[in-house]
């Protein structure tokens, strides 16, 4: 398969996803979670393991997207939050909701807290801070070791992966928490290491097939890690997958990013890097256009 003839349909591809998931964004709004803008954060001991379902009729009565999570040794306490700002009086009728449901005490309200839009705003900043400076990182690693051009190729990968994240997110309006930015730190990590693979593989032929074009050397290149890179990412997606199937709701929470944005990383490293790459090596002169060693 000639990768690079094809370039244009592999980027048409996730340029119509992140276009379509960040079009429908930008028109709805992204869904920040809690961690994001603030609200209301209550956890209960309700002296049994209750199902998240059963939870959420109550929930659901004040706020349809609030999300549930269990607690403590057994699993008998809940911990609700809403991005909503609910006042002390509309938290104590919340509570006086699961005292009659559950038959509880006033101490089953183990703790009952209300976040301002300052901390909200300031876990915010954090944390893109922290996908800015991870991104920054491996720019400077991949030119040390690589090129300028490689490390380029390889950045505008990690924003493609990340970007298709947020879309997806967009699209499904699933919350935005601290647990996707824990995620998107992990993709970008996972997903520079299938894409310096395939660097790799792209430095050592341009020594041995001094005589081929760019072109060649990069499809050559691609064909000998693409069975690594499928069966890594795989193995990966199963223990994931399955994560997410049995997993509880806050491993949920953290196992669809990841899952996404294995999918995406994979689909990045073979069919957006390298031909990023491509073009950045032949774009500014025609000399460029095949490999500086061929006789």
């Amino acid at each position: 398969m000639n990768f690079i003839k094809r370039k244009n349909i592999f980027f048409i591809i996730s340029a119509l996803v992140i276009i379509i998931g960040l079009g429908f964004g930008l028109s709805t709004g992204l869904n920040y979670g809690l961690d994001f803008t603030g609200g209301t954060l209550m956890q209960i001991s309700l002296g049994k393991s209750v199902p998240v379902e059963e939870v959420r009729r109550i929930t659901d009565t004040f706020d349809t997207k609030a999300s549930i999570i269990h607690a403590g040794t057994n699993k008998d306490e809940v911990i609700i939050k809403s991005t909503l700002d609910f006042d002390n009086k509309e938290r104590n009728e919340i509570f006086a909701m699961f005292k009659e449901e559950y038959g509880l005490e006033n101490d089953a309200l183990i703790q009952s807290q209300k976040f301002g839009p300052a901390i909200g705003s300031e876990i915010q900043r954090k944390a893109w801070l922290s996908i800015i400076i991870a991104t920054l990182g491996m720019l400077i690693y991949i030119t040390l070791r690589f090129e300028v051009k490689f490390g380029l190729a390889a950045i505008i990968a990690l924003i493609h992966d990340v970007l298709i994240v947020i879309a997806v997110y967009a699209l499904f309006n699933i919350p935005l928490d601290s647990s996707f930015v824990a995620a998107i730190l992990t993709i970008v990590g996972y997903s520079i290491n299938d894409t310096i693979v395939v660097f790799d593989r792209i430095r050592e032929n341009l020594k041995l097939m001094k005589k081929n074009s760019y072109e060649d050397v990069i499809n050559s290149s691609i064909v000998q890690t693409i069975t690594r890179t499928i069966n890594t990412s795989f193995t990966t997606l199963l223990a994931i997958v399955t994560l997410y199937i049995l997993g509880v709701d806050a491993i949920k929470d953290f196992a669809f990013p990841l899952i996404v944005g294995i999918v995406a990383g994979t689909y990045s490293s073979i069919f957006i890097a390298s031909p990023v790459w491509y073009i950045l090596k032949t774009k500014f002169k025609e000399k460029d256009k095949v490999n500086p060693h061929r006789m």
